[in-house]
């Protein structure tokens, strides 16, 4: 079951066409990469959702109903340009956010105390945010973001300023939410996260979704018919025993052992390929060469 639906949404901006009948299917408990190049329209979408502005046209629905204005309650927003105000102490104000979500007191206490032990940050309650670094409040803002439990959290660039080792502990949690059942929309340029930890994505490009679907999918259905081929023997050999079905794309020795992509020019089962070879050249490995996102970005964006 769908979470979250973009239905045919319009924004126009004076004369500049924000998103043009843009569609998107959110599956409820999953992580859903929004993509697409700087401009491409995924903020505007993303301010759509939290009911920062609104559509010209089109519709966003929750749970199968169009979205109502105390539906900001069971969103959680993590926007790129973080908002925190830098003159408060870090307790306060995470109290203070708590509250505007709802939170009693009380809860936002226990939890804040909870998240502050699991981050190591239980020494920054009293310090002003101006004196923290920037990735230290992206801790901070990144707790109160799922503090009060929303069914579905919005990360708009969740690891930027972020050292690896704080990179992969934010992933932790990420997939720790996801196991309980939190919908997640994650936007982001890096497409190894997206590979990562992303179950479906959107791809906007000039204001239109321009693919949708699942990454294993997405990833398949733009593959070349290319397959790797490691073995041990003479290349003139491998090559003196592809037909022109087949054409070698590259070749690489590794150790011992040599590597080579070769395209599949015409469909074929890989049992054709392995049989041509065989007689030839001793097989150690064989794999269908499955395309990054980065380079499926790249081709669909360029």
């Amino acid at each position: 079951m769908d979470l979250l639906v973009a239905d045919n949404v319009v924004k126009r901006y004076a004369n500049h066409l924000a998103l043009d009948n843009v569609n998107i299917h959110v599956a409820a408990g999953t992580i859903y990469g929004l993509l697409g190049p700087n401009g491409a329209g995924k903020t505007t979408l993303i301010r759509i959702i939290n009911q920062i502005t609104a559509p010209d046209s089109g519709s966003i629905l929750l749970n199968g109903r169009p979205l109502a204005t105390d539906d900001v309650t069971a969103i959680g927003y993590l926007p790129e340009e973080r908002g925190l105000y830098k003159k408060m102490k870090v307790g306060e104000q995470a109290l203070y956010l708590a509250r505007l979500k709802g939170l009693s007191r009380s809860d936002a206490m226990q939890q804040l105390k909870v998240w502050f032990t699991k981050f190591g940050i239980q020494a920054w309650w009293d310090k002003k945010v101006e004196e923290l670094s920037k990735g230290m409040a992206q801790k901070v803002q990144f707790i109160v973001t799922i503090l009060h439990q929303p069914k579905l959290l919005i990360f708009d660039e969740p690891f930027s300023g972020f050292d690896p080792v704080n990179v992969n502990i934010l992933k932790q949690e990420i997939l720790n939410l996801k196991a309980k059942g939190c919908t997640i929309i994650f936007s982001t340029h890096n497409m190894a996260s997206v590979e990562e930890l992303c179950d479906s994505i959107g791809l906007i490009n000039k204001s239109k979704v321009i693919v949708e679907g699942k990454v294993d999918d997405i990833r398949r259905q733009h593959g070349d018919n290319i397959v790797e081929v490691l073995f041990r023997g003479s290349a003139a050999a491998l090559q003196s025993a592809l037909t022109n079905e087949y054409r070698i794309v590259a070749e690489k020795e590794q150790g011992e052992l040599q590597k080579v992509n070769i395209q599949l020019l015409a469909p074929r089962p890989a049992n054709h390929l392995i049989q041509l070879l065989l007689p030839q050249v001793e097989i150690h490995g064989f794999n269908e060469v499955i395309p990054g996102m980065n380079d499926i970005f790249i081709k669909l964006v360029s």
